[in-house]
């Protein structure tokens, strides 16, 4: 039976809603008493101040769903966290699993800095909860109560660090603070250029349109050039980049390809040399060479290639990688400023990427190379007609190639060697940027990584060989100057080295020795305003300026190991790996230009299609080979662990000293360092 209604209670809240107080909580005696009246006034936040009432029950079941939301969300951090530490031990488990390979020497180096900032931070941590963060003991006071040796230890640690070891690491930290405000000036300054030239609309000017002019122009007004693709086990690609090549809108007879094929695999060379077979019947002129000793890498390829007597009777040379396709008028586009002005030696073009958009790491190169060829190679080529080599999708003079020594065999940057050895003989470079050529990224941190340890390692090589041939060079002082100190010296090793230093070494550094300082503006202000600038040749890709910036820091270790190897000639210095392709070229677009290129070449000649059959069967058999074949794995990648527990570590340190800018920048950038370590950037493949 229930039990009446409580007249006194009813009475009180009566009075209660008539004086509009219904925010005040009646008594919990109250509510003991009868629950049928247990309600709660809630004020809505709607326009007109409107009340509603909700029961006891209902809020409940509002904050067991929030508790609910709640729940999910922990549980997928805690899934999330769960399977990176899942991955990261079994990637551990495979590479130990692999066979050992020594340790580089800075691998060492930064194990002892690792086990260093560790034991820093527990010395600190113990300073911080006995409150000598607020009142430091001195080694007189420590030393006059000689009850707590720790108090003691750490006075002396405090006068060590002040003394000794501050002031050397302040005078690194201003050095490489010079160093980085020299290359960011450097910067601004190209994209100025950059700025004026698309403002002025500069373009360099062809004397002569093969496009238009087709109609008054014979066969004998084109000149004779050379094609070559310098290839290496390139399964994926070869079978496209020929096609690319072989389809040139240029007169057959003053063209001639070369296949120049360093596969050591026997099913690749087979599948070559029946692609070559293929287009020889359609009318082509292409020739396959393939080399028994490889020596000498591409540039061995290249000089082998140019050492044919058939050589002597062409006048320009197109280089093109083996994953690059050039439009089919690339030629028309470029040989045409070669007329008229005799003392240009190379027209560069510039890339595009067919896969710039198929991850994270994709997209990150895709900013670094539109501002190469945006700014760097358009600004330079202006200015001074003179720019790096890009080492494909180029053309030059033979007679330049000729003049200045050939390919030479003694760098990993062949590309580079021979275009300073031409600008110190006084030829001229051209740049095109409206000219682009297709090709595709690196998917994987491991084939990127690579790629970046040949690029900055080689340039370091040829500028201890070149050096004094600068110097002794009868080239204009301003030129000699440009070499030493912005093409070599600045660019590829100063920006390398204050990189590394300053934000995985220093920054760390200044954690546990607080006497020196690297001011906030050095962490995040001036590379944010750099990377800014970096990313305005690609603007869709602002949405990634945080990640570039943290990735940029974290290529760094790369990028400075390669310099350092590369500059006092250590073991990995002339160490070649061919970049591996996935081959996600648009076979569509190529496919129907191959076919509507070569419809006039069946009606001339007798094809026979089983050339072009049996070439399809042989492709198929090699990729189920390559099905069946071993699976690639993940990696894990030391140096960048170490470092990621380094700026982790001293990310602790800062939060007890409350640098907030500091904290978050080490914090993030230990992130990156991690995800990049255990290979959880770019093409994930599998690890069983």
């Amino acid at each position: 039976m229930s039990r009446p209604p409580n007249q006194e209670f009813q009475e009180w809240w009566n009075k209660q809603q008539t004086a509009n107080e219904s925010d005040d909580l009646f008594p919990s005696s109250s509510s003991s008493e009868n629950s049928s009246f247990l309600t709660v006034e809630i004020r809505s936040p709607t326009v007109g101040d409107k009340e509603r009432t909700r029961s006891a029950r209902q809020l409940s079941w509002i904050y067991l769903l929030k508790f609910q939301q709640i729940a999910n969300s922990i549980a997928f951090l805690t899934n999330g966290f769960i399977s990176i530490v899942r991955t990261a031990n079994r990637r551990i488990v495979t590479s130990n699993s692999a066979p050992h390979r020594s340790d580089s020497r800075l691998y060492r180096v930064i194990k002892v800095f690792l086990t260093v900032s560790v034991i820093l931070l527990v010395f600190e941590l113990v300073a911080y909860f006995r409150g000598w963060h607020f009142s430091p003991p001195t080694v007189e006071s420590a030393s006059a109560e000689v009850v707590d040796l720790v108090e003691y230890v750490y006075a002396n640690w405090l006068d060590i660090r002040a003394n000794y070891l501050a002031p050397p690491l302040q005078s690194l930290t201003n050095m490489c603070i010079v160093l980085f405000l020299i290359q960011s000036v450097d910067r601004v300054v190209l994209v100025l250029g950059c700025f004026w030239v698309k403002f002025r609309r500069l373009k360099p000017l062809a004397e002569i349109d093969y496009s238009s002019d087709v109609e008054n122009l014979n066969a004998q007004d084109y000149p004779m050039v050379l094609l070559q693709i310098p290839m290496c086990n390139e399964r994926e690609v070869y079978q496209q980049s020929i096609a690319a090549v072989c389809i040139q809108d240029w007169p057959k007879d003053r063209m001639l390809v070369q296949i120049l094929d360093d596969s050591d695999d026997l099913g690749v060379q087979g599948l070559i040399k029946a692609e070559v077979q293929k287009w020889q019947q359609r009318g082509v002129h292409i020739v396959y060479r393939h080399r028994l000793i490889r020596t000498g890498y591409k540039a061995g390829n290249l000089k082998s290639a140019m050492s044919c007597d058939y050589v002597k009777n062409y006048e320009f040379v197109a280089i093109f990688d083996a994953d690059f396709q050039p439009t089919p008028d690339f030629l028309k586009n470029t040989v045409p400023y070669f007329k008229g002005h005799d003392d240009i030696a190379l027209v560069q073009t510039r890339w595009t990427f067919v896969n710039k958009d198929e991850n994270l790491l994709t997209r990150l190169q895709n900013i670094n190379l539109a501002f190469h060829f945006e700014v760097e190679q358009q600004v330079n080529g202006w200015f001074i007609n003179f720019f790096g080599f890009n080492g494909t999708a180029g053309v030059w003079r033979i007679k330049a190639l000729e003049e200045c020594g050939g390919w030479l065999e003694r760098t990993t940057v062949e590309d580079m060697d021979i275009a300073v050895r031409a600008h110190l003989c006084g030829w001229k470079f051209i740049y095109v940027n409206d000219v682009k050529c297709l090709c595709e990224l690196p998917e994987s941190y491991e084939a990127y990584k690579k790629q970046q340890h040949r690029w900055h390692s080689g340039p370091m090589q040829l500028f201890r060989l070149c050096f004094f041939d600068i110097l002794r060079s009868k080239v204009s002082w301003l030129k000699k100057a440009n070499l030493i100190f912005l093409f070599f010296l600045l660019r590829k090793l100063i920006l390398p080295f204050y990189s590394f230093t300053l934000f995985c070494i220093i920054l760390p550094l200044t954690m546990f020795l607080p006497e020196a300082q690297l001011p906030a503006w050095v962490v995040c202000y001036v590379p944010g305003l750099m990377s800014v600038l970096n990313i305005l040749p690609a603007p869709q890709s602002f949405p990634f300026i945080v990640p570039y910036l943290l990735f940029e820091n974290t290529m760094s270790v790369t990028k400075f190991n390669a310099m350092i190897s590369g500059l006092f000639q250590l073991g990995s210095s002339y160490e070649w790996i061919v970049t591996k392709k996935s081959g996600r070229s648009s076979e569509a677009d190529l496919v129907g230009m191959v076919e509507n290129e070569s419809e006039p070449l069946l009606e001339k000649s007798t094809v026979s299609r089983s050339s072009s059959e049996s070439g399809l069967a042989e492709l198929s058999k090699l990729e189920m080979t390559k099905k069946m074949g071993k699976r690639k794995r993940n990696r894990l990648y030391r140096k960048e662990l170490a470092l990621a527990f380094i700026l982790l570590t001293a990310s602790v340190r800062s939060l007890l000293s409350a640098q907030g800018i500091h904290f978050y920048f080490l914090l993030f950038q230990g992130f990156t360092f991690l995800v990049v370590g255990l290979d959880l950037i770019g093409e994930q493949v599998s690890i069983s």
